[in-house]
């Protein structure tokens, strides 16, 4: 189940305004579309130190296959799956004080980007299943308010999922608002794929913006500690700093208590100094295992 940081509807009204279910079995490639059930973790059991990772390349997270690595990554804590995919139609209220949660990032009706979801689709079709909501989201935008949207909104979220241009418009938002700043501000930074993707996991969670808890907050906050490599710093050192502060930032949230996508994911890559994730990978979120082989 995933949680939402508060952070994130200032930071994506400003940005609006402005402008990824088998846990242990899975491999790095996209799976099959399934239904959304509970992941059923196998025990958790760490490989061998990566002590013969292959030179580091030029490679960023936006490679496709490390690409691929990421969704899947992020699905694990998100969803409790690695499949993706599979979470065009997913759509919940859970309970967070953020309405309708939906698609594969966890779009919220009450954190904007929902709202500049569902607006895309409808600039690039119109006469799309949602658009009719469209006034209703833009009233509940910053409430857990469902007013306008019941009985018939996730009805309508999961058939409109079926589309592939409403997929196409998800993986766009999700391009825009995480992933690709993501991936510029950690090629700026002079860190790899595993820097990149902590920085990607980071903005999914808790959004950007001036708060200390937005992702920007926690790179300021890291910066005090230790400087990345393109300020001439070590790159271990310097993600490790900002792990620390990934992990303060959480916990200024009760909804963010469980640290595991960071301690039990993100700090045994790093610990295991596969800085480039390197396959195989295994981790372990909220207490459920998982491996991409």
């Amino acid at each position: 189940m995933r949680s939402r940081s508060i952070a994130r509807t200032a930071t994506r009204v400003a940005l609006g305004l402005a402008l990824l279910a088998v846990p242990a079995t899975a491999v790095a490639t996209t799976a099959a579309s399934v239904d959304r059930t509970p992941a059923q973790a196998t025990p958790y059991a760490p490989h061998a130190p990566h002590a013969a990772h292959a030179p580091r390349a030029a490679t960023g997270l936006d490679d496709p296959a490390k690409k691929e690595i990421a969704m899947q990554l992020v699905s694990s804590a998100e969803n409790s799956s690695l499949d993706w995919k599979a979470q065009y139609k997913y759509i919940e209220d859970i309970g967070d004080g953020r309405g309708y949660t939906g698609g594969i990032i966890g779009f919220t009706s009450g954190t904007h980007d929902m709202l500049e979801l569902v607006e895309l689709y409808t600039k690039r079709k119109p006469d799309n299943v949602l658009a009719t909501y469209l006034p209703a989201l833009r009233k509940v935008d910053g409430s857990d308010s469902h007013e306008g949207l019941d009985p018939d909104y996730p009805k309508d979220w999961r058939k409109a999922a079926a589309d592939p241009d409403f997929q196409k418009a998800q993986n766009d938002e999700r391009d825009r608002v995480y992933f690709n700043p993501a991936v510029k501000q950690g090629k700026a930074d002079g860190i790899g794929v595993l820097g990149q993707f902590a920085y990607y996991d980071a903005l999914v969670m808790h959004g950007d913006g001036s708060e200390p808890t937005s992702f920007s907050g926690i790179r300021k906050r890291a910066l005090a500690k230790a400087k990345p490599p393109a300020q001439g710093g070590d790159e271990k050192t310097y993600l490790g700093a900002f792990l620390d502060a990934r992990v303060w930032a959480m916990k200024q949230e009760e909804a963010h208590s469980d640290t595991s996508r960071v301690d039990t994911e993100q700090r045994v890559f790093l610990k295991d100094g596969n800085l480039d994730l390197h396959t195989p990978l295994d981790w372990k979120v909220y207490g459920d295992g998982y491996h991409i082989g």
